[in-house]
């Protein structure tokens, strides 16, 4: 026969174990709610250059660029991957990290593009700001100092600030847009071969070394295939500004950019309460299959604008 004295401890443990647990489900929750708030940019390139505003050509995508990086690093949780190691995401959440890692990754890459080709024609010079962003845009992401990746990363965001008011004066000081459909085409072919490698992880079952990709990091692949998405969805927003007069007259392009911006768009927002990894046959849903569906489509229209593009 149990004591009161028992009966208390088991009820005391019993209330433990709830609270616990009940603060487990209340952070998961924040943390969902909270990400699901933070994917939302806080920037509208279309009110920014209204269709009736004047482009000098090349503030609209740089703009982008710029926000979408200072809102990663001054969001909520700030620049996450390199977080120190206590509260860092090998320990803890881990859903943001894997989405900057993702964010990062296609800024790098547009931007090198922009740099290379959309702003130069030939054997003329780099813009220097755009030479600064990218090369700051490379520094190690998980680098907590000497430097940190917020330092390197805010400066970038400086450099293509830099970058717009050069355009904005009398005359501009930084390289417009070339506005040539060769270079366009770059970009696009840049973005594909980004989203090929994200559908391959999203339907990923195995791991480099052989193992099977486990539940708790199936994850991991879709946040930073959701990040992608997320850089391609504003900056094809911001190409369709700048690219408006010449899209206007090819209506195949603009209506194909419209679908594949819609489709990153659902992309960039699709947040499951717990990523699942169901199978084709199983009764849970298997959230990376899902979000390839809008990741494949965005791929093959892709290439019909790069086919169209180079008619």
């Amino acid at each position: 026969m149990r004591t009161p004295l028992a009966n208390q401890r088991g009820n005391t443990v019993l209330y433990i174990v709830i609270g616990l647990l009940a603060l487990f489900l209340g952070g998961c929750l924040v943390l969902h709610f909270g990400l699901k708030r933070h994917a939302v940019l806080p920037y509208d390139v279309e009110a920014a250059y209204p269709p009736d505003a004047t482009l000098v050509g090349g503030e609209a995508f740089a703009s982008t660029a710029a926000a979408l990086m200072d809102h990663e690093l001054n969001g909520l949780t700030g620049w996450r991957p390199n977080d120190f190691i206590l509260w860092g995401p090998a320990v803890t959440a881990d859903n943001n990290a894997s989405r900057q890692l993702g964010i990062v990754l296609a800024l790098r890459e547009s931007v090198r593009v922009f740099k290379d080709h959309l702003t130069k024609i030939s054997s003329t010079e780099y813009d220097p700001n755009l030479v600064a962003a990218d090369t700051l845009l490379r520094n190690d992401e998980t680098k907590f100092w000497f430097p940190s990746a917020e330092g390197r990363y805010t400066e970038a965001v400086a450099a293509l600030n830099r970058y717009v008011d050069g355009l904005k004066k009398t005359p501009p000081t930084s390289k417009p847009l070339n506005q040539r459909n060769i270079e366009l085409i770059r970009l696009f072919q840049g973005w594909s071969d980004m989203l090929g490698d994200a559908h391959a992880n999203l339907f990923r079952d195995t791991e480099p070394d052989g193992s099977s990709v486990k539940p708790w990091d199936a994850d991991d692949y879709f946040y930073h295939a959701q990040g992608v998405a997320h850089v391609m969805h504003h900056l094809a927003r911001a190409i369709r500004r700048e690219y408006g007069a010449e899209f206007a007259n090819r209506p195949s392009i603009q209506r194909t950019l419209d679908e594949v911006i819609d489709g990153l768009g659902r992309a960039a927002l699709l947040k499951p309460l717990i990523v699942l990894d169901g199978g084709p046959d199983g009764l849970t849903a298997n959230h990376r299959r899902n979000l390839d569906v809008y990741v494949a489509d965005a791929r093959q229209k892709m290439y019909t604008i790069r086919e169209e593009l180079e008619k």
